[in-house]
């Protein structure tokens, strides 16, 4: 779909350049389910030729996927818009993660970890550092091109969810679970297919799933994960 009618152009956006430097800090509070917006870059001259390209800020939930599909489809073919995602999100589901990844490689866009700076005067922003952390990875494999700058951070750890029962002695108990292998080879398999090493996979299931290993630039490169500009 989005092949055919987007302008899959590649932005000279020397990704770098279009980034305000900002100190990193992380997110207070409870994060909000995933939302998308279309938004113009600060380019340069370009006046109302300025490229657009959506932005995704937010937690991945089981209805994110269908939701992103619903607002390209809206959107697509309007504007200047390009075959780009501002992708920052502090994590959700690692299947509905999964299926965002999967969409994004099917339209074929690009992926830039990275948010717009809060709004301005003007209607074009600059870019500021983003982040993408736990199953926000398996998301990000999925961008035909995955650029993530310096500035920017991505973190992983081991998947869990949790369930609920109940005890007699105890009440309502919440417990956490683990993948029992069968999810950690369905991941290593997507990652491999998304032209990922699923060795990424595999250090994130050796992380404790109560801390976050921040990835290196080396990181980034070892395990073919992204690049540092578009």
């Amino acid at each position: 779909m989005m092949r055919a009618i987007m302008k899959l152009r590649t932005l000279a956006l020397g990704a770098l350049g279009l980034f305000a430097l900002a100190t990193f800090s992380p997110p207070a509070g409870a994060a909000e389910e995933m939302n998308f917006r279309v938004v113009g870059l600060d380019a340069g001259n370009c006046g109302a030729n300025c490229p657009q390209v959506i932005a995704a800020q937010g937690e991945i939930g089981e209805g994110t996927p269908n939701a992103f599909l619903s607002f390209v489809r809206e959107n697509v073919g309007g504007g200047n818009l390009h075959g780009i995602l501002l992708l920052d999100s502090p994590g959700g589901k690692v299947v509905a993660s999964m299926e965002l990844g999967q969409a994004l490689r099917r339209l074929g866009m690009a992926v830039i970890v990275a948010r717009p700076a809060a709004e301005q005067a003007s209607r074009n922003m600059a870019l500021v550092s983003g982040r993408c952390y736990s199953a926000c990875v398996y998301a990000l494999m999925g961008g035909r091109k995955r650029v993530i700058p310096p500035q920017s951070r991505v973190g992983i750890h081991r998947m869990f969810n949790y369930s609920t029962s109940f005890d007699f002695s105890e009440g309502f108990v919440r417990e956490r679970n683990y993948d029992d292998g069968g999810m950690r080879a369905m991941l290593a398999r997507y990652a491999s297919g998304m032209g990922v090493s699923p060795d990424l996979v595999n250090l994130a299931e050796r992380t404790s799933p109560d801390q976050l290993y921040m990835l290196s630039g080396s990181d980034i490169t070892r395990w073919r994960l992204g690049s540092r500009k578009l």
